[in-house]
């Protein structure tokens, strides 16, 4: 039997996995870490509900730790196939995953030693070892290239504009019927118009199925100048002589803030010598950007011709070892720290909250989706204290979010997204979102109008006018897949 089940990123935004049998022949479409609440971390140390050995292959869409955060624990209890991703993504993966497993190893023994950990007996989720035993399995596909999995199922890359090297997947093969179809997982889908990555592109072929992300489908993006924006959150703060933290995803948000601040360097309205780069693994991939210019949007090449790249190494100062990390948090003259992660979880970010929070002078901007349970998500929700490292920090600093820096599209950019498609599917799934974002973006493409017929940006069938072929016979509606949901090929 030809199915599909859902393993992750149901009605959350974290922990994508979707596993696909043919007869003997299974694979994966994600392996991601759950991030968020105790009840969501948990899951990482539950036991996989199928024998990893079994798989034959993993196909990764991008880098990010909650697609790819738990492929080091699936390796250590016996898979061996091929993991596939873009050759962009491959070096990300390197960094995420090595990293991940070394923050677990030292906050391990951070919590042994002052007795914090909520478990009796703590322990990693996987080692670095683990980690480094994924990257000999990682083999890298063109975007756009045709590649076999194993006789009669293929699939192909398409540019998704999320991360460097991101992708959507189209994956062909047989059903139990005997009829080929493709299904399209979209990954995590880029916005549109956005400096640095080329933007998000469509399947070359019409999906029978699509198994679409919906993380910001109950919402559109502010429309705001970033630049000016930071332009206005620094001066106010550093009017106060206080300091700017910017918790930033090393992967992409950190390379998108470097580019909107280097917007004010050249325009004299920051000094880079006060601007701090304090996250090695955000360094090492934004060097990566730098080299991966098949990537590069047109406004990123003509700033780089001008001789004013935003991400070269000399811009801004870059903080790589502890001592360097820590002098800043005695420091009381006014500055910009971007610093990881972007939820505030975990990373050199927490100790730069531990001492800032709690003066008023300070802003802390966050710039990326916060997932529920996140010390992030407290924070922008306006909690008045949060735990850190085992203390009750009272939150007296501002804290603001940047929805303009997002990485995610929106509603109406999924939509146009969609809109976007050779035609309409015959089946439409939700995953990577909470429920309310998932049901606020199934009305919303259920109400497309008629079939896309491949137009520029499908604003006809967002606003239901039938435009395309097949119009007026509108989109089938969503469903909301559950954890361990299977649906046939």
């Amino acid at each position: 039997m030809a199915s599909v089940t859902f393993h992750g990123a149901c009605g959350v935004v974290t922990g994508s996995c979707t596993r696909l049998t043919w007869g003997d022949h299974s694979i994966l479409v994600d392996c991601g870490l759950y991030q968020g609440d105790e009840e969501l971390e948990d899951r990482n140390f539950s036991p996989f509900p199928f024998l990893a050995r079994d798989l034959g292959a993993v196909v990764v869409t991008h880098a990010h730790l909650d697609h790819t955060g738990l492929l080091p624990k699936l390796v250590a209890e016996g898979f061996s196939g091929p993991i596939y991703c873009t050759s962009s993504s491959r070096g990300l993966i390197s960094l995420v995953l090595q990293d991940a497993a070394r923050l677990q190893e030292e906050e391990l023994r951070y919590a042994v030693r002052r007795g914090f950990s909520r478990h009796d007996a703590p322990r990693a989720l996987y080692t670095v070892g683990d980690a480094r035993r994924v990257l000999k399995l990682l083999r890298t596909v063109p975007f756009d290239e045709d590649r076999e999995l194993f006789a009669g199922v293929r699939f192909r890359y398409r540019r998704a504009g999320h991360l460097l090297g991101a992708a959507s997947v189209e994956l062909t093969a047989k059903g139990a019927d005997g009829e080929r179809r493709t299904w399209c997982f979209s990954g995590d889908v880029g916005r549109y118009g956005v400096p640095i990555l080329k933007d998000p592109e469509p399947p070359l072929e019409r999906p029978s199925t699509l198994v679409l992300e919906s993380t910001y489908g109950d919402r559109l993006h502010v429309e705001q100048d970033a630049a000016l924006e930071l332009e206005r959150i620094i001066d106010e703060t550093f009017a106060h002589t206080g300091v700017v933290v910017i918790p930033a995803f090393a992967l992409g948000r950190t390379q998108e803030v470097l580019y909107h601040l280097s917007l004010l360097v050249d325009r004299k309205k920051l000094d880079p010598s006060r601007v701090f780069l304090d996250s090695p693994m955000g360094i090492d991939a934004t060097d990566l950007y730098i080299r991966a210019d098949g990537e590069h949007d047109e406004e990123l090449v003509a700033l780089i011709d001008a001789g004013n790249d935003p991400l070269e190494p000399g811009r801004f100062q870059r903080t790589r070892n502890i001592d360097q990390s820590k002098a800043l948090n005695v420091e009381n003259e006014p500055m910009v720290i971007v610093a990881g992660s972007g939820m505030a979880n975990g990373g050199r970010v927490v100790h730069h909250l531990l001492h800032r929070l709690t003066n008023p002078r300070n802003a802390i901007v966050f710039v990326g989706y916060q997932a529920a349970g996140t010390r992030g998500r407290a924070l922008v929700d306006g909690a008045d204290m949060v735990a850190i490292h085992g203390q009750t920090v009272r939150v007296r600093a501002r804290v603001l979010q940047l929805h303009g820096l997002s990485a995610h599209a929106d509603r109406d950019e999924l939509v146009r997204w969609c809109g976007n498609l050779p035609g309409t599917p015959d089946r439409i799934f939700l995953n990577h979102g909470e429920d309310p974002a998932r049901k606020a973006l199934s009305e919303a493409i259920s109400e497309m109008g008629g079939e896309m017929g491949g137009g520029e940006t499908g604003a006809g069938m967002a606003a239901g006018t039938g435009a395309g072929t097949g119009a007026g016979t509108g989109w089938p509606r969503p469903a909301l897949p559950k954890t361990g949901e299977t649906v046939p090929w």
